[in-house]
């Protein structure tokens, strides 16, 4: 069954980890897919290209740095330019800082914090909401943390997730009325990069804490952002979903 097939995608962050897995997924699923990227690789471009021949879907990099401005200005443009209805944008790019007590984190790493995973992603959604706008439907997902309900990890990122979720309620009832649903995903910690450099500690007392005692893999995560990308969440908006192994 291909949920999303002849849906087009803008995803964030499709080089690494959770991005990487909701590229994979929505191809499987029949999407065509602008997969973003901070940086352009060879390794990213022989990774779209065989997932798009092998799914027989259209994917096209698009590069842009999230803290540029002009660079997402020019990546929307660029998909602008193929004049194709764009029925869903996935918010998955971000970044974790360096982990430091509160009282010892300088102010500018908790400003381009808030710029990457917040700012930037509102800017970005503006230019997309106003296309989806047009033809009175879309799908917009954040991709949030359980880090972000919880109050967990440092605050700079603790509280730039916690911003996309009342950026999400919010959205869900304006946009609603044009036909555009709203809502976000809030993730424990995942087998991804950032679990790698977190402190083992750190990770297997999260892992204690979970009733599934282990980690999440990026798939099950990237299932979760399927389910409200596709018309299975045709009447939900404005909700942030926990994927988290039954975190305690």
């Amino acid at each position: 069954m291909s949920l999303l097939k002849g849906k087009n995608a803008i995803i964030t962050g499709c080089n690494r980890g959770i991005g990487k897995a909701i590229t994979e997924v929505f191809a499987e699923n029949g999407a065509n897919i602008w997969a973003c990227a901070r940086k352009q690789t060879d390794e990213f471009e022989n990774f779209t290209d065989e997932l798009a021949k092998k799914h027989c879907v259209y994917i096209k990099p698009i590069y842009f740095d999230l803290t540029d401005y002009e660079q997402i200005k020019c990546g929307i443009k660029e998909i602008i330019s193929e004049k194709k209805p764009v029925d869903i944008l996935i918010n998955n790019a971000g970044i974790v800082p360096e982990s430091l007590l509160f009282t010892m984190t300088p102010i500018e790493q908790i400003k381009i914090t808030f710029e990457v995973n917040f700012f930037a992603q509102i800017f970005l959604t503006q230019l997309v909401a106003r296309i989806m706008s047009r033809r009175k439907q879309g799908r917009i997902v954040f991709i949030s943390s359980t880090d972000g309900l919880d109050g967990c990890d440092q605050l700079e990122y603790a509280s730039s997730k916690a911003a996309l979720i009342g950026t999400t309620k919010k959205l869900a009832n304006e946009l609603g009325s044009l036909g555009i649903l709203v809502n976000a995903i809030a993730p424990s910690l995942t087998e991804t990069d950032m679990a790698k450099k977190a402190n083992p500690e750190v990770v297997e007392e999260r892992i204690a804490k979970t009733v599934l005692k282990r980690l999440a893999v990026p798939r099950e995560i990237a299932n979760a952002v399927l389910f409200f990308a596709s018309d299975l969440s045709s009447f939900v908006t404005g909700q942030v979903l926990r994927v988290d192994g039954g975190l305690g």
